[in-house]
């Protein structure tokens, strides 16, 4: 099979679009090097170099021009004889020649739908007008998560026949073993505490860090956090400082991915209170580090926590506390929990993931 992406994501995304891009091509040139995968866009960059390397993968630039992406790049795959044509973050080019090629639309999440207040009035029409008409266009839509598959259902009026769900995974560097010194530098790096909870994600309201920070106030448990600074992040300051929490609190940033593999091996909680996501990939790196989480009752995020992670009410930061401290004070039940979530995570590992990709591109083909 000859295979081509809408690769805007995976040359020039740092986080959720580029991760799944980027991973998605690497597993299926891991384990299907046989078949054909071509990277369409105007321009590439050192995002996944790596898995260009691969002989079965290849960049092909674009045809120039404003709008490219959308009136052009479904021809440059016909002339490449692609027999699918997989848009990787909800978009598929508008216009195509006569030429048989399937089609086939990865969505993520409809939040913006669910959660207006977050957007623009304008991106909202435009994200929604995308989305509908790439949902109208795919033979089949992939859905990372049963809420996401639920969601196009109610929102986008699709038929259930239409979709299917595959889960997607998270960075290699979350399944390896980092060495004891590359642990140790990381450690006095970023001068980490002996103990702390880690929260990861973008710092913004739907994220509802703010919520974790009420959690902790009045304990001695430190916090670190990872995560990009939007306006959001002043209502957190504030409060920290109107509590004097200072040094109970640690925002990192220039964090790489294996720093990052590291951080949450040694943190003793993960707290991620997101009010809704598409699918959460933070919890499955948690939980692949062996890290108890804690995470919220709503959306996709028990789908990707599983049984024995720990459920809270994101609207109450009692809970959140309650919970916290539950974990903070019994060593054998982080441990009980932690390795049960890792047994449930092996479920998102890449074999099972390729496997599920080559399976429909083949249904879709045959």
């Amino acid at each position: 099979m000859k295979i081509a992406y809408d690769a805007k994501r995976f040359f020039h995304n740092t986080s959720g679009l580029g991760n799944y891009s980027r991973d998605l091509i690497r597993i299926l040139s891991k384990y299907f090097p046989e078949n054909e995968y071509i990277l369409l866009h105007k321009n590439k960059s050192e995002r996944g170099a790596d898995i260009l390397e691969n002989s079965s993968v290849e960049f092909i630039e674009t045809s120039k021009g404003n709008m490219s992406r959308q009136f052009k790049m479904g021809k440059d795959a016909q002339r490449q004889n692609a027999d699918i044509f997989h848009g990787l973050s909800g978009e598929l080019p508008l216009k195509w020649d006569q030429k048989p090629i399937k089609k086939i639309v990865t969505i993520h999440d409809l939040i913006f739908v669910r959660y207006p207040q977050y957007y623009s009035f304008f991106d909202r029409k435009i994200h929604f007008w995308k989305f509908k008409k790439a949902a109208n266009t795919a033979d089949k839509i992939i859905a990372i998560s049963e809420q996401t598959k639920r969601d196009i259902i109610q929102f986008l009026k699709v038929p259930e026949s239409k979709i299917e769900v595959i889960y997607q995974g998270c960075h290699k560097a979350f399944k390896e073993e980092q060495s004891h010194e590359f642990i140790q530098a990381t450690k006095e790096k970023f001068n980490l505490p002996e103990r702390f909870i880690l929260n990861v994600g973008t710092i913004e309201d739907r994220k509802n860090l703010l919520n974790v920070v009420k959690g902790i106030h009045g304990t001695n448990i430190p916090l670190i956090v990872v995560g990009k600074k939007t306006k959001y992040y002043q209502k957190i300051a504030g409060f920290i400082q109107k509590n004097k929490m200072e040094k109970q609190l640690h925002f990192l940033e220039g964090v790489s991915m294996d720093e990052l593999a590291v951080i949450y091996k040694l943190a003793d909680v993960f707290v991620y209170p997101s009010f809704f996501e598409g699918f959460g990939i933070p919890v499955i790196e948690a939980l692949f580090s062996k890290t108890v989480t804690i995470t919220s009752n709503t959306s996709c995020l028990p789908e990707a926590g599983g049984p024995d992670s720990v459920y809270i009410d994101p609207n109450n930061h009692l809970d959140i506390q309650s919970k916290i401290k539950f974990l903070w004070e019994n060593e054998s039940e982080r441990k009980r929990r932690a390795d049960k979530g890792f047994e449930f995570v092996q479920k998102f590992n890449d074999k099972p993931i390729a496997n599920e990709l080559i399976t429909l591109y083949r249904k879709i083909i045959s």
